[in-house]
C-alpha cells in the first residue's frame, strides 16, 4: 500500500472515531453494542436461574441471576480483548440502570400503599431501625484502624457512603480532606461491587439467621436503590407467599433511609465515628515507624 493510501486509510479511520464520538456523547443511547451485549448476559443469567447451595441440611443459599449477571458485567467490563465496553459504556449503563428500576420504585411504592395499614402498625419497628446503620462505624472503624486507616475512615466508616451521605461530609470536612477521599473510596467500591456482595449477603442471611421476613424486607432498604433490588431478590425467593408485604417493607424502608439517614448521618453518625476515632486510633491505628538518618548509617 502506498504511503497516499495509508494516510486517506487513517484520516478515513480517524474521521469515523470521532464521528462515532460525536454520536454518542450526543445520543449515548444509540450505543446499540452495549445494549447488545446486555441482553446477551441477561439471557445467560435468565438460562441458568437460580441456583442452591447446599450448605447444611437446614442451611441453603439461594444465588439469583441477578448476581452472576452483574459478575459477568463486571467480567466484560474488565477483559481486555472485549474494547466495546470501557468506561463511557459503563456510565451509560449506570443511568440506564437507575432509569429502569424506577420500574421497580414503581411496584415497591403500589406495594407499600397496598399494605399501609401495617406499615402503620410497624411505625417504631421502621424509624428505630435505622439506628442500625450505625453498626457500620462499632464494625468497620475498628477495621479500618487495624488495616492502617486514619481520618479516611472517619468518612469511610460513618455509612454505607451513598449520594447524600457524601454530600454531607464534603460540607463538613471539604473536597480535598482526608475524611472526604474516605468516603469517595467507599462510594466507589459500594458503586462497583455493592450490589454483587448484598445479593450474596442476603441470601446466606435468610438461610441462617432465624428472623421474620419483615425484618430481612426492612434491612434490604440501606438507602440505594440497586443494593434495596438486589437484596429483594433473595427475600422474595426466600420467603414465596409474602411478596406484597415483603416488598411494602423494603420499599418503605429504603425511603426512610434516604431521607431519614441523612440526618441520622449528621446528628448521630458523624459525631459517634469522630469520638470513637479519637478514642481507638491511638490503641489500634499502625503507627508509622521512620528511621532516623543515624538508625540509617548504623
Amino acid at each position: 500500500m502506498s504511503d497516499e493510501n495509508k494516510e486517506t486509510t487513517n484520516v478515513q479511520h480517524i474521521y469515523r472515531n470521532k464521528t462515532d464520538k460525536r454520536i454518542l456523547k450526543k445520543n449515548p443511547w444509540r450505543d446499540y453494542r452495549l445494549h447488545f451485549t446486555i441482553l446477551v448476559l441477561a439471557v445467560i443469567a435468565m438460562f441458568i436461574g437460580p441456583i442452591d447451595i447446599v450448605i447444611t441440611k437446614d442451611v441453603t443459599v439461594s444465588i439469583m441471576p441477578l448476581l452472576y449477571s452483574m459478575i459477568l458485567g463486571l467480567v466484560f467490563y474488565l477483559a481486555k480483548p472485549i474494547t466495546w465496553i470501557e468506561r463511557k459504556q459503563s456510565r451509560v449503563a449506570e443511568g440506564a440502570m437507575m432509569l429502569f428500576i424506577g420500574i421497580l420504585i414503581a411496584k415497591l411504592a403500589v406495594s407499600s400503599g397496598q399494605s399501609m395499614d401495617l406499615l402503620f402498625k410497624m411505625g417504631p419497628a421502621l424509624m428505630l431501625q435505622e439506628l442500625g446503620h450505625l453498626a457500620t462505624i462499632l464494625i468497620a472503624l475498628p477495621v479500618a484502624l487495624l488495616l492502617g486507616f486514619k481520618r479516611e475512615a472517619i468518612g469511610m466508616t460513618n455509612s454505607i457512603g451513598r449520594e447524600p451521605e457524601v454530600a454531607v461530609v464534603i460540607d463538613k470536612y471539604g473536597f480535598n480532606s482526608p475524611e472526604s477521599r474516605g468516603i469517595f473510596a467507599l462510594f466507589i467500591v459500594g458503586t462497583m461491587i455493592g450490589t454483587v456482595f448484598i445479593s450474596f449477603f442476603t441470601s446466606i442471611c435468610v438461610s441462617v439467621l432465624p428472623l421474620h421476613p419483615f425484618a430481612f424486607a426492612m434491612a434490604s432498604g440501606v438507602g440505594s436503590a440497586s443494593m434495596n433490588a438486589a437484596a429483594l431478590g433473595p427475600t422474595l425467593a426466600a420467603f414465596p407467599g409474602l411478596e406484597t408485604q415483603v416488598e411494602a417493607f423494603a420499599g418503605f424502608s429504603n425511603l426512610l433511609s434516604f431521607s431519614v439517614g441523612i440526618y441520622i448521618v449528621i446528628f448521630l453518625a458523624l459525631p459517634l465515628t469522630e469520638k470513637l476515632y479519637f478514642i481507638l486510633e491511638p490503641k489500634l491505628g499502625k503507627k508509622a515507624i521512620v528511621k532516623s538518618e543515624g538508625d540509617k548509617n548504623a
